[in-house]
């Protein structure tokens, strides 16, 4: 018997030969990807500021048609709030920066609040 050809049988028979010998499982933990909350934007109505510059706050920072954002203001006029948009926390947030700024800036007691949704 050749010492040598008895070393490598030994040694083959420890490691698999394929694919299939391998009795070893291997799992793959599959993580679900959430989808981040969102937060809805809302526009509070308050006696003071002007129907006209509501319409334009929604279509400035909003990008609504002038129909949609008379239809916005109105509800907010009517029921005392409405939804503007829902948004990521980040987006929402700016929004709420953007339009609670401009509002202010023009000497304007309207209110912008975001909620989770």
């Amino acid at each position: 018997m050749n010492p040598i050809a008895g070393l490598t049988d030994l040694m083959m028979s420890d490691t698999p030969h394929g694919p299939g010998d391998d009795t070893s499982i291997l799992t793959k933990t599959k993580s679900k990807t959430q989808r981040p909350p969102l937060y809805k934007v809302m526009l509070l109505n308050d006696d003071y500021t002007p129907m006209e510059f509501v319409v334009h706050i929604l279509e400035r920072f909003f990008g609504l048609n002038h129909a949609q954002s008379f239809e916005i203001m109105l509800a907010v006029h009517k029921k005392g709030l409405a939804v503007v948009g829902v948004f990521s926390y980040e987006i929402a947030e700016t929004k709420v920066a953007q339009v609670m700024d401009f509002a202010r800036r023009h000497q304007h007691p309207l209110q912008c609040t975001m909620e989770k949704e």
